[in-house]
């Protein structure tokens, strides 16, 4: 099926109107092969008589053909329309396909992490985005059309928020809310009715293109997959519920062959330029290469994009994934197998909703390629292990005796059978409940408006979904938090005689950068607490940094993995001084992990507490991760082995990147001195360096464009995205690839403080050597390591050590190296050697990675 760009088929705007654009937009879709369901139609011609639509159909039912709709009309007329989904991932993927759609010059993205294009007539973005657009801009925001897809993370405790704001602040914006599991709609037909004066219609359709089939099944896990795919039922999404069942049950399937030889070579030619340059990379790629997949928010982004595209085309058999695939996430499957039915939802252990049931069991079946969809889901494993052995027995009374019955679990399971099941499949979803709630970023973005902020503010609160009780206590939060802001100077309330009719009387520090940011809780804490702070310490920079990590929720998986080291080495350390068994359990129950600065801070947020108790209950968090990369000179490598942590790497590049956005936003830049601008910068580059793939993939996609229509042909994108190949360049900006150099000669250093030489130099490449007839060898390094260390020592690799100062680039001649000559530190502080490298540019620029040859180890002239 070919996919015929939208744009393209856009008639001149001067001789324009509705029936022309719809015209257009039913031949692009009869070219694509396709017929539209009624629903589909339905709300497709309610959008082009301007109404707001709800629609309310099955996963598979074509709703992002009617958001497409939607930008179509929106981007013929030349108004500006925003696609807004819960999670990142599916932003990325919608964003993708948007720009096949409409071309990349009119698609743009932001999500908190990335933003590409962000001014382009479309924009996919996170609701989270949409909801700071509403709050800072409200009517202003230049937004014509708005869609909402997964619209029932309205109901999310946590972010539900987000959800209810564009729909209390954006009375000139028309909507499209879009899920398969709203429940009563009536509620929302009227408030959008009522917030923008135009008709609302609510299109609801039960019927699914593909139906689905639902199985109740009691054998054992392994022998269920077998019989589904030997029924020709692959490809087959493990719904697992936490990233740990994922990659394990992924791991179980490698002992059984799924693939055909020819599946293989397929899969190996897909492969053949992916980069799997991270430690969990290889096992990434080994699963693939098995027609396996693993999906979930632990991986790495580009990864999960892989899986997500391989598994487009048919090249997987299995995929191993949590819930969030759940999510409308465009991974193509023919059966969905429930591994189990309870999950902890961050409180409790509790039995699935059936709104999670369905958005879950949705994924099912595959238009164009399946008569019907498959939803299995297996009895608990004691059941299915007591019905084998049974089976087993054969009927044999002795042996039916002697079985020993399997019990369910003690801990993390809720029992569920046959009953539950048949509850999950025939109950409607649960209703929406509104979860609005005040906040800092709330007050500041809406009080920031030129013009009637205090106004908004209040209908803000007065038109929210809540009952009148706690719209109340709202009020009386919303002044407590205006009255902090005000305190801390943040934001100004404006003199009478300097007010201007109409504008808001109040403004924000002039001091803070235009992109301050007040959206963590805490961040009130951290300005406070950094004023605190001799910024002429030498360790200054290091303890901003602790502060921004203490205000970030806990990474619990890298905090257990801290803590388990910190035990074994106290473990190891008191067995050795023959310490009681008693007392060495007792020692280990009092450790913690790393806490910098624990008791400055926590001494400190008591007082902040006692002035705003309403911050009470969100606690602080001490904790040292980025720092600890920092003073250790780790990269991202070197810290995901240290903690094997290579199931989490996603973890660890979230984390951060969201020390990184409170480090460059939230933190004043007055208060920042040149060590901390350079933990920020390394922070960004170590972002940049582990996982840009879709900043590089929407750069490469222009690039195609551009060069199609330079060529004059049709930029009409083909059914599928081509694998995205080129390569980074990283030695564009200077200071970056310095800083990537540095980083680079950090990692030689220390494997040197460890006495591991030949380590140090296998990180070398002695072909980058301008003259590589005379490079530098491993028994060079040996032999001047030795004298160093006779002269100095030992090497010392601190703070002081990794000063920027002590690192000396020079260009050499020609332009294509550079020699770099790093100072060494000693225990003596004699400051006397330095370490010689030259950097290959062109081939750092291949690699996508500083390429450097050891040319000297030697004492300063």
């Amino acid at each position: 099926m070919k996919n015929i760009s939208f744009a393209r088929r856009l008639p001149p705007r001067d001789w324009l109107n509705n029936e022309m654009i719809f015209d257009c937009f039913m031949d692009s879709v009869e070219q694509r092969g396709l017929e539209l369901y009624e629903a589909q139609e339905e709300a497709i011609l309610a959008l082009f008589e301007n109404q707001n639509v709800i629609l309310n159909t099955p996963t598979g039912s074509g709703k992002s053909l009617v958001a497409s709709a939607l930008h179509m009309k929106s981007l013929a007329w030349g108004m500006r329309s925003v696609y807004t989904c819960p999670i990142k991932a599916l932003v990325n993927e919608k964003f993708m396909a948007l720009c096949h759609e409409f071309g990349p010059q009119n698609v743009g993205i932001v999500t908190g992490d990335s933003s590409v294009n962000s001014d382009a007539p479309i924009l996919c973005c996170t609701a989270e985005i949409l909801s700071n657009m509403a709050l800072r801009d409200g009517n202003s925001a230049g937004v014509d059309d708005v869609v909402m897809d997964e619209f029932h993370y309205y109901s999310d405790k946590d972010r539900g928020v987000a959800w209810q704001i564009p729909l209390l602040a954006m009375s000139r914006t028309r909507f499209l809310l879009m899920s398969a599991t709203l429940g009563d709609t009536d509620f929302f037909r009227d408030k959008l009715t009522q917030l923008n004066g135009l008709e609302t219609t609510v299109v609801k359709s039960e019927v699914r293109p593909v139906p689905l089939d639902f199985i109740y099944q009691e054998t054992p896990l392994h022998e269920t997959v077998a019989d589904l795919i030997g029924a020709k039922k692959a490809p087959i999404y493990l719904v697992n519920f936490t990233q740990l069942d994922a990659a394990e049950e992924a791991q179980n399937f490698l002992s059984v062959d799924f693939c055909t030889k020819e599946e293989k070579k397929n899969i190996a030619l897909a492969l053949e330029y992916e980069r799997f340059d991270s430690p969990y990379g290889k096992e990434i790629q080994k699963l693939l290469r098995h027609g396996i997949g693993i999906h979930h928010a632990g991986l790495l982004p580009k990864y999960r994009l892989l899986v997500e595209r391989m598994a487009q085309r048919g090249l997987l058999k299995i995929i191993c994934g949590t819930d969030t695939l759940g999510v409308g996430v465009n991974v193509p499957i023919r059966t969905v197998i429930f591994t189990k039915l309870c999950k902890f939802d961050g409180e409790k252990v509790g039995v699935l909703s059936v709104r999670d049931f369905r958005q879950i069991s949705g994924r099912a079946g595959r238009k164009g390629f399946d008569d019907s969809g498959t939803v299995v889901i297996q009895a608990p494993d004691h059941v299915t292990q007591n019905i084998k052995a049974e089976q087993k027995a054969a009927g044999d009374a002795s042996k039916l005796r002697k079985i020993v019955k399997k019990k369910p679990p003690e801990k993390g399971f809720v029992p569920w059978n046959k009953d539950t099941f048949l509850k999950l499949t025939s109950a409607p979803p649960e209703a929406l409940i509104s979860r609005f709630q005040v906040s800092h970023g709330m007050i500041l973005n809406v009080l920031s408006r030129e013009r009637g902020g205090v106004e908004a503010l209040r209908a803000l609160i007065r038109d929210c979904h809540e009952t009148q009780v706690t719209k109340s206590r709202m009020r009386k939060k919303a002044f407590e938090l205006f009255r902090s802001l005000t305190d801390r100077g943040i934001i100004e309330v404006i003199p009478k005689e300097q007010r201007q009719p109409g504008f808001t009387p109040l403004r924000v520090n002039v001091v803070l950068q235009d992109d301050f940011s007040l959206n963590q809780v805490l961040s009130l804490f951290l300005i406070d607490t950094i004023k605190l702070l001799d910024i002429e310490s030498p360790d200054y920079a290091e303890r901003v940094l602790t502060l921004v990590e203490s205000i970030q929720e806990d990474p619990d998986i890298i905090l257990r993995r801290q803590l388990a080291l910190i035990k074994n080495e106290k473990m190891a350390e008191m067995k050795m001084n023959g310490i009681e068994f008693d007392e060495r359990v007792a020692t280990l129950e009092k450790l913690e992990h790393p806490k910098p600065d624990r008791d400055f801070i926590y001494d400190n947020f008591n007082i902040f507490v006692g002035a705003h108790p309403w911050v009470g209950q969100e606690g602080i968090k001490p904790k040292s991760i980025a720092r600890e990369m920092h003073e250790a000179g780790y990269d991202f490598d070197d810290y995901i082995r240290e903690y094997d942590l290579q199931r989490s790497e996603g973890v660890l590049l979230r984390y951060l990147t969201y020390v990184y956005n409170a480090l460059s936003q939230t933190v004043p830049e007055p208060v920042k001195t040149d060590e901390l601008k350079e933990i920020e910068y390394t922070l960004r580059a170590t972002i940049r360096e582990v996982d840009s793939s879709l900043l590089f993939e929407w750069q490469n996609l222009q690039k195609s464009a551009i060069l199609a229509e330079n060529a004059g042909e049709s930029v009409e994108a083909e059914a599928e995205p081509p694998s995205i190949i080129a390569l980074r360049d990283i030695t564009r900006e200077r200071k970056e690839f310095e800083l990537l150099i540095r980083n680079s000669i950090f990692r030689v250093l220390r494997l040197l403080v460890m006495n591991d030489v030949k380590g140090a130099f296998a990180r070398t490449n002695p072909d980058a050597r301008l003259d590589s007839s005379h490079s530098f060898a491993q028994t060079d390094l040996q032999d001047a390591f030795l004298k160093f260390n006779e002269t100095c020592e030992y090497l010392v690799l601190d703070t002081d050590a990794r000063a920027p100062r002590r690192t000396k680039i020079i260009p050499l001649e020609g332009g294509t190296h550079w020699r770099v000559e790093q100072q060494l530190s000693d225990a003596n502080k004699s400051d006397e050697w330095q370490m010689v490298f030259e950097v290959d540019i062109e081939k750092s620029r291949e690699a996508e990675i500083p390429v450097f040859a050891l040319v000297g180890f030697e004492e300063i002239a």
